[in-house]
């Protein structure tokens, strides 16, 4: 018996709004949790590097707290431990209509479910992040610190102007790869509730049991974003590239 598929079920009416609307959302979470462990993993890196024992034995506790537990457990505990835990009057203001709650696509960022989502990600991304970046500064040659040293930057100035840059670079392609397992791993806020690609293509299945073909179109816009993202990421390092591969060699 042959199979059939009906597309119209899934790219037409409601389902295709929720389909949109889950992959704006996706689209969003991914690039806040991606900023948010940016940030969070130059922070630790500055910990590590210029907070002594200390420093060092708080960012290897974070690492192993976030890289040790699952994504899914750490996105329960914040959801629906943390939150409530918070003060009523800041919970109140939260839940509360803001004109600045809405994001272009009319994504809704200013939620417990968004919220919860994209700071799980990025702290669970970072505690990645900061050993692929880790690696990286290894790689860097000791004789730039030593030079950097000799000119009197202190350790702070060491990292920003002269290890993070290069060791950014060394470690790009596991950045990346990282980046783009956040933008995967946001799949599973739909244990939350949050109303992202996930989320949406099993409430098609629920509202018209067109899973088959709802899965088949949120497997591919996953797939299309990741490719997008990969692209993006990577064009820095092509135009380089390709601009060391024209320059034309000085006569000497």
């Amino acid at each position: 018996m042959a199979l059939h598929l009906d597309w119209a079920g899934v790219l037409t009416g409601q389902p295709a709004q929720w389909i949109f609307s889950g992959f704006l959302t996706t689209v969003w979470v991914t690039l806040v949790g991606m900023i948010l462990a940016t940030l969070l993993t130059v922070l630790l890196l500055a910990l590590r590097l210029a907070g002594g024992r200390a420093g060092r034995g708080a960012v290897a506790a974070w690492v192993s707290l976030f890289r040790n537990t699952p994504l899914l457990v750490q996105l329960l505990f914040w959801y629906f431990a943390a939150w409530n835990i918070l003060p009523l009057a800041a919970r109140q203001y939260v839940n509360d209509e803001h004109a600045f709650s809405i994001l272009p696509g009319d994504v809704w960022w200013f939620t417990p479910e968004f919220l919860s989502s994209a700071w799980a990600l990025g702290l669970f991304t970072a505690a990645f992040l900061v050993e692929e970046i880790q690696a990286g500064l290894l790689a860097v040659p000791r004789g730039q610190v030593e030079a950097a040293q000799s000119q009197g930057f202190n350790q702070l100035a060491i990292f920003r102007w002269v290890l993070l840059p290069q060791g950014v670079q060394n470690a790009w392609q596991p950045v990346v790869g990282q980046y783009l397992n956040l933008m995967k791993l946001s799949s599973l806020a739909t244990g939350i509730g949050l109303g992202e690609l996930t989320y949406q293509t099993r409430q098609i299945e629920s509202f018209n049991a067109h899973a088959l073909e709802a899965f088949a179109v949120g497997s591919a816009l996953y797939l299309l974003l990741g490719l997008l993202m990969s692209v993006l990421f990577n064009l820095p390092r092509h135009w380089r590239s390709l601009r060391h591969a024209t320059e034309v060699p000085r006569d000497r």
